[in-house]
């Protein structure tokens, strides 16, 4: 078995991670796009309160970045 290389991450100084918004930003452009062909994952946003029943990839994208609009239901 050989033995992986040793991470280099901490002692070279790796660029600062992406911050939260940017994390939000791709999460939510994944998780419409998911949604677009998914009817089980748009049936999850809107019971998770969020409006996205009917709409474009893009407008998904859009309602995710907010917080939702209605209270959860079960």
């Amino acid at each position: 078995m050989v033995a992986a290389p040793a991470s280099q991450s901490d002692s070279q100084g790796d660029p600062s991670p992406p911050d939260l918004e940017q994390v939000n930003d791709i999460l939510a452009e994944w998780a419409a796009r998911s949604a677009a062909d998914s009817a089980a994952l748009i049936d999850r946003f809107e019971a998770m309160g969020y409006e996205v029943r009917g709409k474009s990839e893009a407008e998904i994208a859009q309602v995710l970045h907010r917080p939702p609009t209605r209270a959860a239901t079960r």
